[in-house]
């Protein structure tokens, strides 16, 4: 499940480079994010009563985190590759994952990650776009939250449920900056088209595969698989957008891999939490 939510974000992430010069980034996430939730919601069909307040810190800060994780990245893989886009925004996670392991050592992975990403940046050329590696951060750190707060989502709700949740309020978020865009750009039947099936692989089912993956894994257990996404990032690149990273970016990119896996050495998640009674089973079968 990991690895399909992997391949399906990145493949997502390159098809809606086309969207950006149409409705720009925020209105191409937005539109992502509004046929997401029609569809999560003709699948899932969450009861708003099954929310308890409690669950609202958690559902608005993932909800944030998701919508802008997207609008940063497309802003990021505009300006740079998508290889290097995702080895910088995985910093976010990794990092989340060095400061779980609760030890001053694992913080040397992440290290290890910067390093791999200044090969692939490559500044000593004077050609690094800074504007696309500050928002490829900034979708890192957004990242990192995702990571954390999927979890807890996908263990209070069963199957997608959390995710019918969680992405109308990425759209809201998302809608300040994207509607505008929207509207002020070139909407036509072919772009709703595309931002429509570009929804059904990600967010409704890379981010659906990735809450269940969760369920069955902690952070760092998690990050082992998500080590390798930088690679899936620079695969897709290069089949769908024509980018051939070169020697030192690819050893660039094989640093990012390998602190990766080593931050999440001898990690495993025990069984999930028991869903909570009261929350009804998805029609997902969750």
């Amino acid at each position: 499940m990991a690895i399909g939510a992997m391949l399906g974000v990145q493949l997502s992430n390159a098809l809606s480079v086309g969207l950006i010069d149409a409705v720009g980034t925020a209105g191409t996430a937005w539109l992502r994010m509004c046929f997401g939730t029609l569809l999560l919601w003709l699948v899932a069909r969450p009861r708003l009563s099954s929310v308890r307040l409690k669950d609202l810190p958690a559902l608005l800060i993932l909800g944030l985190a998701t919508g802008f994780m997207s609008v940063f990245f497309l802003v990021a893989i505009g300006r740079i590759p998508l290889g290097t886009a995702v080895a910088i925004e995985f910093l976010g996670p990794l990092t989340v994952a060095g400061i779980a392991g609760r030890r001053l050592g694992a913080l040397a992975w992440p290290a290890l990650a910067l390093v791999g990403v200044v090969l692939m940046t490559e500044p000593w050329h004077g050609e690094i776009d800074l504007v696309g590696v500050v928002f490829a951060l900034a979708s890192g750190a957004c990242w990192g939250l995702y990571n954390v707060f999927t979890q807890r989502i996908g263990d209070r709700f069963s199957g997608i449920s959390g995710l019918s949740l969680t992405i109308p309020i990425a759209a809201v978020f998302t809608g300040i900056i994207g509607l505008p865009q929207v509207v002020g750009g070139h909407l036509s039947a072919g772009v709703l088209f595309a931002a429509a099936g570009i929804a059904l692989l990600t967010p409704v089912i890379s981010f659906g595969l990735e809450m269940l993956a969760l369920r069955r894994m902690n952070h760092t257990a998690f990050g082992t698989l998500l080590a390798i996404e930088p690679g899936f990032g620079v695969l897709v690149g290069l089949v769908v957008l024509g980018q051939a990273p070169h020697f030192v970016q690819l050893g660039g990119i094989a640093l990012v891999v390998l602190a990766g896996a080593a931050a999440q050495r001898g990690s495993r998640r025990g069984p999930a939490p028991s869903l909570d009674p009261a929350v009804p089973v998805s029609a997902d079968g969750g």
